[in-house]
């Protein structure tokens, strides 16, 4: 996951998991999607959810204090 957090920093990417920790935060994953467009990256996180993979969203960046995240 750290070099997917450093290839992909500042950017929304769909993950598709294969170990997770206790925390259930993603520990190894391969990146399906990745964008800096949020619109672009949840179109493709829909299309791929029927496909009864383990993926997820994650915004490899600093959040703005203005924003509330929701987990």
């Amino acid at each position: 996951m750290e070099e997917i957090r450093e290839r992909y920093a500042g950017e929304w990417v769909v993950i598709e998991y294969v170990e997770l920790d206790e925390d259930l935060q993603i520990v190894r994953g391969r990146v399906l999607a990745h964008s800096s467009d949020d619109e672009e990256i949840f179109r493709k996180f829909l299309e791929l959810r029927g496909l009864k993979r383990p993926v997820a969203v994650e915004y490899l960046g600093q959040v703005p204090e203005d924003v509330i995240v929701i987990v």
